[in-house]
């Protein structure tokens, strides 16, 4: 597997497969390049160079003890576009990959990327303040932070199925429930608490509104870890030029459960 070495000597992992128009695939929160497992094949075999990082503290990566906030892992991401030296880029981002997909735009601007992808994005701001009413209150940070320092792995299980929403139908194998939190489970714990942390107090509206890219945005209305309405809906409306798409029934995990759905959205908006 292949590494780099960003400016503060972090060594970090990717994987590169394919030729042609490249597709920069940034993972989401505690999960690294294992989970584009459905859509990676998919572009490979239809003529696209496909890359997907491993951000510090997370899967094959280094884990040093600084750099877990959404300004670093932008720089880091622009680190490897750099160090590919990848132009007319789709970026694809999921969850917290979608946030730090526009803090990169908002950090290094457009210069190598063509359109942008955001995926159950956690998009634009998360923290509830006097001009960000609707956001979330400080006390569910702490309580999640404190979950997650008492007991991990059993907040990672407890979260899977309203992540998949199997609830509402959406067929996920227990095999896949396990991968997914095994894959959750590879990421540093300090890495883990402090990147929630800062992708709770860190605001994306002042960036999505300077895109001038094609941008698409990709939500379930039934997405209980990136409410809808806190999220997308509100983030079409910073974006001059959007593509908007919601899925009935999907939750978090639609890179699964509607995999084919999402991958030929994503091929469509490619070719427009």
């Amino acid at each position: 597997m292949p590494f780099f070495e960003t400016n503060d000597g972090t060594r970090l992992a990717y994987e590169d497969y394919g030729t042609g128009q490249p597709i920069v695939f940034v993972a989401s929160w505690v999960l690294n390049a294992d989970m584009w497992e459905y859509q990676i094949p998919y572009f490979v075999e239809r003529g696209y160079r496909c890359i997907a990082l491993d951000r510090r503290g997370h899967g094959r990566s280094d884990r040093p003890p600084t750099g877990y906030d959404l300004d670093t892992s932008a720089d880091d991401l622009a680190a490897l576009l750099d160090h590919l030296d990848l132009r007319d880029a789709l970026l694809v981002g999921h969850s917290m990959g979608g946030a730090e997909a526009a803090h990169y735009l908002a950090r290094h601007g457009e210069n190598r990327v063509s359109r942008v992808a955001f995926v159950s994005a956690t998009l634009p701001f998360l923290r509830r303040t006097d001009d960000n009413p609707a956001g979330i209150p400080d006390e569910f940070l702490a309580a999640t932070v404190a979950e997650l320092r008492h007991d991990r792995p059993n907040w990672f299980a407890r979260q899977a199925q309203i992540w998949f929403g199997t609830h509402l139908g959406n067929a996920v194998s227990p095999a896949v429930i396990d991968w997914m939190i095994g894959l959750c489970l590879t990421t540093s714990p300090w890495a883990t608490t402090q990147f929630f942390r800062s992708l709770f107090h860190t605001d994306f509206r002042p960036g999505l509104r300077e895109i001038t890219i094609p941008a698409l945005i990709v939500h379930g209305t039934a997405d209980s870890s990136a409410n809808i309405d806190l999220t997308a809906r509100r983030t079409a409306q910073l974006i001059p030029a959007n593509t908007y798409k919601e899925y009935p029934t999907a939750s978090h995990g639609l890179f699964v459960t509607h995999k084919d759905q999402l991958n030929a959205d994503l091929l469509d908006f490619l070719k427009a």
